[in-house]
């Protein structure tokens, strides 16, 4: 064929809209059109209600499966609250919603549009100034202008929606896997109350609660009671701004022993299976703390570093947690941070504050430290 054949012009290009694309692939979007896929859709939903907490807009987050069949997510405002929600109104029919300020460090950037698009049904409820505020959706597209629905005490914002059958294979979510989840976001928001109930049991509802006021240090005193190994010590753990990273950083961790749960990374509150540079920085500290303290002391010091951070995750429960106003990832699967700087900012302040407890729990650190360079195992 000849390029003057060849020759094509916008008017040959079929571009579709937002929710048209959403609903042709939603894979691209929610991963599958399984179960995961449906988890995933409404992960991103509570997603956009936990995010409030980073603002210090939320105090609680309430997430229902209905008995016929959809999901309510309810986030109560700890004040403010309108009558009238245009950027939430954006946020469930724009695939980029560049008019309003985004929440800082958050994950969820498009969840609202593509549960909307991805849901036979969706009703969004604001409550404020005495009032609630709602809009029904169907597969995206509105159905009634917004209309004032009655009176309401306090403030926050109510969604439901019951995902497509012409999309997803199974509209059933686990309460299971659910519950896990929730239980992760609230380890990852220190104080965030975070309940899962279920009405679908015919015997009744069952309801959880999460709440951990430590954060992540609960989190990683959590995974080591799950191998089953008693404690030797105590959690340690700090936090830290960082104005290089944009963002802040959360770091647990705990030598006891077990060897099994190792070191989990997270940016913005979901997990980084592949890693990335926030874990790259912690280990890149603690060997630094292992190598200065054992200099210090006279101990032998790590003559191959690499082979130091591969004994660090030995024995070792670990949780970095990073909330960043721009993570970049590699890959498309959000699994592998790429930010530079954070492996920098996240390695100084593991150096810095594990030195510290080093210095102020020799006994065990020489313990730790001879272990690590040694590769000796705890007592």
């Amino acid at each position: 064929m000849s390029a003057e054949g060849m020759e094509y012009s916008a008017a040959d290009i079929k571009v579709l809209d937002g929710r048209e694309a959403v609903r042709k692939r939603p894979g691209i979007y929610v991963g599958s059109t399984g179960q995961h896929g449906l988890h995933q859709l409404v992960l991103d939903v509570v997603d956009r209600a936990v995010n409030q907490v980073l603002t210090g807009r939320v105090g609680s987050v309430d997430v229902t499966l209905t008995s016929d069949g959809g999901v309510r997510v309810v986030d109560d405002e700890v004040a403010g609250g309108e009558t009238y929600a245009p950027d939430l109104e954006e946020e469930l029919t724009s695939s980029y919603v560049g008019s309003r300020p985004r929440s800082r460090r958050s994950t969820a950037v498009v969840g609202l549009f593509v549960a909307n698009a991805l849901s036979s049904r969706l009703t969004a409820e604001v409550r404020g100034a005495g009032l609630r505020w709602a809009k029904e959706y169907a597969r995206g597209v509105e159905v009634d202008p917004p209309v004032t629905v009655g009176s309401a005490t306090g403030s926050g914002t109510t969604i439901s929606f019951w995902p497509d059958t012409e999309i997803f294979e199974t509209t059933s979510c686990s309460f299971a896997v659910l519950a896990r989840w929730c239980r992760q976001l609230a380890f990852l928001n220190r104080g965030l109350a975070i309940s899962l109930t279920d009405e679908r049991p015919v015997h009744g509802p069952r309801r959880v609660l999460f709440q951990f006021p430590d954060g992540v240090r609960d989190f990683v005193a959590a995974l080591d009671a799950e191998t089953g190994v008693a404690l030797q010590s105590d959690v340690f753990g700090f936090e830290r701004e960082d104005p290089r990273m944009a963002g802040t950083m959360e770091v647990a961790l705990l030598w006891s022993g077990s060897g099994e749960a190792g070191i989990r990374g997270f940016v913005n509150s979901r997990a980084t299976r592949e890693g990335g540079t926030h874990v790259d920085g912690f280990r890149d500290g603690v060997v630094a703390a292992v190598t200065e303290f054992a200099r210090e002391r006279g101990l032998p010091a790590p003559s191959d570093p690499d082979a130091c951070a591969e004994r660090i995750g030995e024995g070792l429960t670990a949780v970095v947690s990073v909330k960043l106003d721009q993570p970049e990832f590699l890959g498309a699967t959000c699994e592998l941070l790429g930010n530079a700087e954070v492996r920098v900012c996240v390695g100084e302040a593991v150096r810095e504050h594990l030195g510290n407890w080093f210095a102020e729990h020799p006994e065990r650190a020489a313990e730790i430290v001879n272990r690590i360079v040694r590769g000796r195992d705890l007592d």
